[in-house]
């Protein structure tokens, strides 16, 4: 048993098949991995050139065996094998999962704040800015990135991709009846020409390429801490792919699972703005919730983001709630809200994005969006981020990656200092004056304005006072700070009991934390 793999890492067997006919369709591999603690099931995947693969994440440490099937069993040399999966390194905490209905963690107990960033078509860009962008991130605070599997077509996004998902060939796999929808529901921009979609792919038949080019930058992110949320379809499309027939859908979200499903950071997003893909029924959807849901034996995180109606997410196989703002003005402040409606954790994938672009989700002020950040978590929810900068070339990073211009990041990265602070690792909604929003852990006592808690921050957001009231129980005392959340400071005012006036800086986005002194 020489081979060794970590706990929560990826452990992959491959083997030797035929490649006559259509390899992708007509022949199938399973493997059985089995340890003292679990036994799991994979299917696996046709990787091109008569090579058969599937790919493990242990959740335990121990001796592991494995044992290969399938219909092609004849050409299989070795079709047991085994290996031993060892303690995960110091970064590795395993896949992020619910931890307690409403919050997220890692595996191994670890709280986790999802700082994410939006970079639809990062990966299917030009290699040198792929790498800038892995660059970028590396020197960030962002620990999830939302992308697209399917290439874009948008505004700004008029250039052809580095490759295509599926093979040419005849446009095997494409409901007719959709195609005819599509044409009467395209979307359009202002000055973009829409051409007829280029229906020539054979849906039946992936692009090796395409798809070992997000093996290597999932495996990439996995290994800098950073959650991959792949986006497996949208609505921003030229080339037909939204109209994949029934078969040729729900095998691709099939393949989709068995290839990347192992990988300890990838979560699943069915779509982003699933409700403009006009095409696609609330059924289809369901029954994409439910194949994804059914063949990941990894159980990752799961949700559909919607660009107006939220999806239900109620749904048992909807692990949390992906959002899009509420309107350009209310966006975060609803996250206690749907906490409460749902009882999942709540995530905020798109909120308007930082930049001076003419299009209104697109031009907001690096201030705006901080501020939306802070509201969501003080309200127990999870924040993304996005930037869109008018570029002579037009590489905006909310879709192509590169590098960050904005004054965001660097205040999401001090947010992201504090929250790894909070005893216990979570906040929850508190009671507060009317002006402010008051995120807690720990215990309190009285009610109404006089609640004090254990740890408590009261956020200000817009509103400047030049004085506060601070009412403390007389039994104990409290540090208090001023925590200026754009110029990145903490202020103490030393420890107080009983009832004071402070003095505030009276400018807007402050916070005054209050932390309960430990008994000696």
């Amino acid at each position: 048993m020489n081979q060794k793999v970590e706990k929560w890492g990826l452990f992959e067997v491959s083997c030797s098949g035929k490649s006559d006919g259509n390899p992708f369709r007509d022949y199938e591999m399973t493997v059985t991995f089995k340890g003292d603690k679990e036994e799991v099931k994979v299917t696996g995947f046709y990787d091109g050139d008569g090579v058969y693969k599937a790919r493990f994440m242990p959740s335990y440490e121990g001796a592991y065996t494995y044992e290969i099937r399938g219909n092609f069993a004849d050409e299989i040399t070795e079709p047991k094998g085994s290996f031993e999966a060892v303690a995960p390194s110091k970064d590795n905490h395993g896949p992020v999962t619910v931890s307690e209905g409403i919050r997220l963690a890692y595996k191994d107990g670890t709280p986790y704040y999802s700082i994410g960033t939006t970079c639809y078509a990062w990966a299917n860009q030009p290699v040198k800015r792929q790498e800038q962008t892995l660059e970028t991130l590396k020197n960030s605070p962002f620990n999830k990135i939302r992308f697209c599997f399917f290439p874009k077509f948008y505004e700004f996004n008029t250039k052809e991709p580095l490759t295509y998902p599926f093979e040419r060939g005849h446009g095997e796999g494409l409901d007719p009846k959709l195609v005819e929808l599509e044409k009467t529901n395209r979307f359009a921009f202002p000055g973009m020409r829409l051409e007829e979609p280029d229906y020539d792919f054979d849906y039946t038949r992936p692009n090796v390429e395409h798809f070992k080019r997000y093996d290597l930058r999932i495996a990439q992110l996995m290994d800098m801490g950073i959650e991959a949320d792949m986006i497996l379809m949208h609505p921003y499309d030229k080339w037909g792919l939204n109209q994949m027939g029934k078969d040729a859908c729900d095998w691709y979200l099939k393949y989709v699972v068995a290839r990347y499903g192992a990988y300890r950071n990838v979560w699943w997003s069915l779509a982003n703005e699933f409700d403009f893909i006009k095409m696609k029924t609330l059924e289809d959807w369901e029954r994409y919730g439910q194949i994804v849901s059914g063949h990941d034996p990894f159980h990752h995180l799961l949700s559909v983001h919607n660009g107006g109606p939220n999806y239900d997410f109620s749904k048992d196989w909807v692990t949390h709630c992906s959002l899009q703002r509420v309107d350009f003005y209310k966006t975060t402040e609803d996250t206690d809200a749907f906490i409460e409606k749902y009882h999942k954790p709540v995530v905020w994938d798109e909120i308007c994005y930082e930049g001076n672009i003419g299009l209104g989700w697109g031009n907001i002020t690096g201030q705006e969006l901080v501020r939306r950040f802070w509201e969501a978590f003080m309200r127990g929810g999870h924040c993304g981020h996005g930037e869109t900068f008018m570029d002579p070339e037009d590489i905006l990073w909310w879709s192509h990656g590169g590098i960050l211009k904005g004054e965001s990041p660097a205040r999401l990265k001090f947010l992201l200092d504090i929250l790894k602070e909070v005893p216990g690792g979570y906040l929850t909604k508190g009671e507060g004056l009317f002006d402010e929003v008051v995120g807690y852990a720990g215990g309190h006592t009285g009610e109404g304005m006089s609640t004090c808690y254990d740890y408590s921050i009261h956020y200000l957001g817009i509103c400047r006072p030049v004085e506060r009231m601070v009412i403390l129980p007389e039994d104990g005392e409290f540090e208090v700070d001023i925590i200026d959340t754009w110029n990145m400071t903490i202020t103490s005012l030393g420890k107080m009991k009983g009832f004071h006036k402070v003095k505030m800086p009276g400018n807007q986005y402050m916070a005054l934390r209050i932390r309960k002194v430990k008994e000696a």
